[in-house]
């Protein structure tokens, strides 16, 4: 899942490449995110949601807590609270996403997911009485909208198959992950904490198995593989966007961000996924959506920005 940082970043004004080098890296790292959509949607095909789910941020938190054992003896009751809240919201997240990759293409998916970013300005209001900015409810309006043509309007209404509803609860669920984060930023260490929602996530993923009636698959390099190379690659990423977003600032960042819908689309077009005219059209529209919500009005000429 991608994060953002809640720091705010100033970016100088300077001459040289279009694209900075932290800005260059997190463009790869939207890619390669867009790519796992399509990982998934195939691993899942051999073993159930919560297993896969679960065997991924396993994995991940293991490989966090090899790159950052030398900082958990300073683990604090805070930064414990903190890790287990987030990893919660990771397990509902990623758990209800891989629920409906087993039902819907990795395009619609990838689509589906980034309405998380329109979707925090809604949070925050709930949760912290913040009156979201024009720009928000603009993009709110576009990516319902496109959810609309994504999804496929019938003569009675909106209809939501299982698996788009679910995602759709996960892109929420990713939504109360950012606010969390955001919550916390600065006064946890970066390490203690991803080592703990890592293993949380995965814990209870696992756990929850039985609840669901899911039992353990029998064995696939292909769930094996998947798992594992996608813990190492959370871990690379967010090792990634924790760097480059020091240089890069919030708003730049989640526009870089709003291509990770449109690299998940390219690949699963490329591997066969034919969304029609329509279900095109709402997936533009949620792209902009998402980009106009990220919008911030310039100021006026002779005040500065504070």
């Amino acid at each position: 899942m991608l994060h953002i940082s809640s720091d705010r970043v100033v970016p100088s004004r300077r001459r040289g490449p279009v694209l900075s080098r932290g800005e260059l890296a997190l463009v790869g790292v939207t890619a390669v995110w867009g790519t796992t959509f399509l990982i998934v949607h195939v691993a899942v095909q051999h073993s159930g949601p919560l297993f896969f789910v679960g065997l991924r941020f396993l994995a991940a938190g293991v490989i966090s807590l090899i790159a950052f054992h030398r900082t958990l003896a300073g683990l604090t009751r805070r930064e414990l609270g903190a890790g287990a809240t987030i990893g919660v919201t990771i397990f509902l997240g990623y758990g209800l996403q891989t629920l409906g990759l087993q039902t819907i293409s990795s395009s619609t998916s990838a689509f589906l997911t980034a309405l998380y970013v329109p979707i925090v300005p809604l949070l925050q209001w709930v949760a912290f009485r913040r009156a979201p900015k024009p720009a928000a409810l603009a993009g709110v309006g576009l990516a319902f909208l496109g959810l609309i043509l994504l999804a496929g309007p019938a003569s009675t209404g909106l209809t939501l198959s299982f698996g788009e509803v679910v995602t759709l609860v996960s892109a929420v669920a990713i939504a109360a992950e950012i606010l969390l984060i955001g919550l916390f930023a600065g006064t946890v260490d970066l390490g203690r904490v991803t080592v703990v929602q890592l293993l949380v996530a995965g814990s209870l993923s696992l756990m929850t198995m039985p609840i669901a009636g899911e039992s353990v698959p029998s064995f696939s390099w292909i769930w094996l593989v998947a798992a594992i190379g996608l813990g190492a690659a959370s871990c690379l990423i967010q090792l990634t966007m924790n760097w480059a977003q020091r240089s890069v600032s919030p708003t730049r960042a989640t526009v870089i961000y709003a291509g990770e819908p449109v690299w998940g689309g390219v690949v699963g077009r490329l591997a066969g996924d034919r969304l029609p005219g329509l279900a095109i059209a709402g997936a533009l529209l949620i792209v902009v959506g998402v980009l106009v919500s990220e919008l911030t009005p310039r100021p006026r000429r002779g005040l500065r920005a504070s």
